[in-house]
């Protein structure tokens, strides 16, 4: 279907979708001590799926990918769940 010709006035509407890739529960006495090079552990590998929320609402599930090409560094997401909107994952 063409975006023009899509009668959802909503359709056109960017929205931001945070990605969350791991948590850590440091003490506050030592991200006091936190400085440059300091290294914060995530409770996640590497390999882990990351979550995709918009807002306070998980959307999705993926894995992290580097591309490729004109785009090579750059990250991306490859979606390997997707929520049902109206009842979550």
């Amino acid at each position: 279907m063409d975006d023009a010709l899509d009668p959802n006035p909503f359709a056109q509407v960017p929205i931001e979708i945070m990605i969350s890739v791991g948590k850590a529960r440091p003490l506050v006495r030592d991200l006091l001590r936190m400085g440059r090079d300091s290294v914060l552990t995530l409770d996640r590998r590497v390999d882990d799926m990351v979550e995709l929320y918009v807002g306070e609402r998980l959307i999705a599930r993926g894995e992290l990918q580097e591309l490729e090409g004109d785009q090579a560094g750059q990250l991306a997401v490859r979606l390997t769940e997707v929520a049902n909107l109206k009842g979550g994952l």
